[in-house]
């Protein structure tokens, strides 16, 4: 009964211990597949799990201490091995996309893509980046002066690379014989949006820039500086208004009447004086009078033009 009770014990804890949690992340920012349990929004990673970043990257905080940055859309197969004493070993297996992984790494820790398999000569703080594209090309930055060497092997063939502490390098279609040794381009995760997927759908692709967003900030009456009633019709438009201090000349006429006709005889305008009103006024001429109707003449005065004309007097 006794030794029933010691192999039941072992058991639970070997249990315990093949599920001891590696890990967590947020399940807004990812799809996770495998052994795990959700709480408080996190998707805590006990055993193999898969972790694939959506439009954004998805990071993972190692119990261990450190952080997994899974990149936009790449997948992580991530795996917790038994240790015997410390944090058990992992196993972090990417098949497309990139990853930025920072964390204390032991001997026992493995990196793998499709072509390739990295491993550690030695205990260290391990800050590595690593991208695998669609034809294999594997870039890899061991980065830090501290970091440990990696070794790293083909898993189909025989062939070795080392990669020092600083190294930056890209193995083309995944092959350590076809290797750049002085890359330039970043192996880590690229520059995230400003906006999520679905606000550059809505707003047809454009982000926001900082002149965009102070002119949101405005408010409608600076936007419509005229009232809806005065652009309607419905109220009128306000006139605008001298400046105190400005000069104005008022003009004005007056009718003179003359001989056989009336003409309009132009007045002389008042002296340039301080506008003491809102705006330059000028006074309407009068109503143009209807013409004088001409004189008449006498029978006598007609006879007499006609003897004048006959006998040749003025």
């Amino acid at each position: 009964m006794v030794r029933r009770l010691i192999l039941v014990f072992a058991i639970g804890c070997g249990g315990a211990r093949a599920q001891q949690a590696i890990g967590s992340v947020g399940v807004q920012n990812a799809n996770i597949a495998g052994a795990l349990e959700v709480s408080n929004g996190r998707a805590i990673l006990v055993g193999n799990t898969t972790v694939t970043a959506r439009d954004r990257t998805a990071e993972i905080q190692l119990n261990r201490g450190g952080t997994v940055r899974v990149c936009a859309t790449s997948g992580l197969h991530v795996t917790s091995g038994q240790g015997t004493s410390g944090s058990p070993p992992l196993t972090l297996a990417l098949d497309r996309g990139a990853i930025e992984v920072q964390m204390p790494a032991t001997t026992h820790d493995m990196v793998m893509t499709p072509d390739l398999r990295f491993t550690l000569h030695g205990d260290g703080p391990l800050d590595l980046q690593l991208r695998v594209t669609r034809n294999g090309d594997t870039c890899v930055e061991n980065r830090g002066a501290q970091a440990p060497t990696l070794q790293i092997a083909d898993q189909f063939g025989e062939a070795t690379y080392e990669l020092r502490p600083g190294q930056h390098v890209l193995f083309e279609h995944g092959s350590l014989k076809e290797v750049v040794d002085h890359e330039t381009s970043s192996c880590g995760c690229p520059a995230e949006p400003a906006m999520t997927v679905a606000d550059a759908l809505l707003n047809g692709g454009k982000t926001e820039t900082p002149d965009d967003a102070s002119k949101n900030a405005k408010t409608a009456a600076e936007l419509h500086p005229f009232p809806a009633a005065v652009s309607a019709g419905l109220a009128p438009v306000a006139i605008p208004q001298a400046p105190v201090g400005d000069l104005h000349e008022q003009v004005s006429a007056t009718l003179a009447s003359g001989d056989g006709a009336d003409s309009l005889a132009p007045a002389a305008a008042s002296d340039a004086k301080p506008a003491a009103t809102s705006s330059a006024t000028q006074s309407a001429p009068p109503p143009t009078p209807p013409p004088a109707e001409p004189q008449k003449r006498g029978f006598g005065h007609t006879l007499g033009r006609f003897f004048r004309k006959i006998f040749g007097g003025a």
